[in-house]
């Protein structure tokens, strides 16, 4: 931990010191390029700028991976990966990823504006996981032959840094109204990031000056063990960030503040996409003979895609037609729902193999269960958290837990309670103190245990 924070505050030195992060807002480009070209037509929305954002890593250091070192270190994974026995196996094997989601806030009350609900941050964890999984009977689930269940799962983190439990969730005034790039990175990626070695960094937030019509953007990874590179330089900015407007999903969760094209979580379906090697679906440029996303099973495409305009062919002489509903392309958040086998590939290699990707298999962060009854409390979650009068237990598929035990700081317990019925997943805390407490809910012979915190 120590050597962490130190590297962060040296680098945070550093990062004053470029003048690109001087008076951002005199600037008329976002990471010294202009994005408007990528702007939707109808709204002027600006839905990614991961690519960009790529770029002036890139020029900034020059110790960082070009595209064309990054493309050739895992297209070589790739071949080895699917030669190897081991590999082939580990591929059939579902891997989670632990998530913290910082929601960074100017001083607003839960729930209103920037500062979202805990139910509107379980709706898009609800989403990513639906989406990665090709999850039957949901939003992402398609019929498509190339269609991938990626085997990638998503929790909240229920351990935090120094070893405590945790929702997974953070919320920090930093006192500023809205954000911009410099800002995003000089200040408020380094001063509330988690070990980025151990958890997927979501920020959440209110975008303002040069992001002022972005959704979103993330972090490329980046090859372990790449030849003369130094793959450190910019861990203390690693993660996926989002515009508070576009996190969540009405449909589990209308009573956020979304924006009408992008209300659905596939902004940051995307943009965790990016964040596990993923390009643009259409390479990032308009020739339809050179640029890819170096997926065979996406069809050539020589523009990004808005709305849902089903039928597009952008590359006529090539096959396939425009792949609209993939997730990598720009179309409104409803009309996503593919990852390609591909796609999956690349996800997962990276997750084997780059640099602060493959550790967060291993960080124990999640305080996952191992056995098969972990099934039935995967979904498992408390609600609302923090809690007044009631603390609510929603579980999946009506699969009802066997019992739970809550405890307060001192360990103590303060319910016991064995569940015969809907009626005892309904807590009645209102004599509770104001304070954290633990609740351990039990299934066969496993258990999950959640904080919650009582106001």
């Amino acid at each position: 931990m120590k050597k962490i924070l130190t590297f962060k505050n040296a680098t945070l030195a550093l990062c004053f010191s470029l003048p690109m992060f001087i008076n951002a807002q005199n600037a008329p480009k976002t990471f010294g390029k202009s994005i408007t070209e990528n702007a939707n037509p109808e709204n002027g929305i600006i839905r990614c700028i991961s690519t960009e954002y790529e770029k002036f890593l890139q020029e900034n250091n020059p110790n960082r991976a070009k595209d064309a070192q990054f493309e050739s270190w895992i297209n070589n994974k790739i071949t080895e990966r699917k030669l190897n026995a081991a590999g082939q196996k580990s591929s059939n094997a579902i891997v989670t990823i632990p998530v913290v989601v910082h929601v960074i806030h100017n001083g607003d009350a839960i729930g209103s504006g920037e500062n979202i609900t805990d139910a509107q941050i379980l709706s898009q964890i609800r989403v990513l996981n639906e989406d990665y999984r090709r999850a039957f009977n949901t939003p992402g689930y398609n019929e498509d032959l190339v269609g991938a269940d990626t085997q990638i799962e998503f929790c909240l983190a229920q351990i935090n840094e120094t070893g405590q439990p945790t929702t997974g969730i953070t919320r920090t005034n930093l006192g500023v109204s809205s954000w911009e790039r410099a800002q995003v990175e000089s200040y408020l990626k380094p001063e509330t990031q988690w070990d980025p070695e151990k958890y997927l960094n979501i920020w959440v937030c209110r975008f303002g000056g040069d992001l002022s019509d972005v959704l979103g953007y993330a972090q490329f990874p980046q090859g372990s063990g790449l030849p003369g590179l130094d793959q450190s330089g910019f861990a203390f900015t690693d993660g996926v960030i989002i515009s508070y407007q576009c996190f969540g999903s009405s449909t589990y969760y209308p009573q956020g503040s979304y924006n009408s094209s992008y209300n659905q979580g596939r902004t940051t379906t995307h943009e965790v996409g990016h964040y596990l090697g993923l390009r643009h679906i259409w390479g990032d440029g308009s020739n339809c003979t050179t640029n890819t996303d170096y997926c065979n099973d996406t069809p050539f495409s020589a523009q990004a895609n808005y709305g849902c305009q089903f039928g597009i062919d952008s590359c006529p002489n090539q096959d396939g037609l425009d792949m609209i509903n993939n997730y990598m392309d720009y179309s409104n958040d409803i009309c996503m729902n593919i990852f390609t086998n591909d796609q999956k590939t690349r996800m997962r290699t990276v997750l084997e193999s780059a640099d602060r990707r493959a550790s967060l298999l291993t960080s124990g962060v999640c305080g996952l269960l191992t056995t098969a009854d972990f099934d039935a409390l995967r979904e498992t979650t408390v609600y609302p958290n923090p809690a007044q009068n009631e603390l609510n237990i929603s579980v999946a598929n009506g699969e009802f837990p066997d019992s739970y035990v809550i405890y307060n700081t001192l360990g103590q317990t303060v319910a016991n309670v064995k569940v015969s019925s809907e009626s005892n997943l309904t807590v009645n805390t209102s004599g509770y103190a104001n304070g954290i407490y633990i609740i351990k809910i039990f299934k066969g012979s496993e258990s999950k245990t959640i904080k919650f915190i009582k106001n």
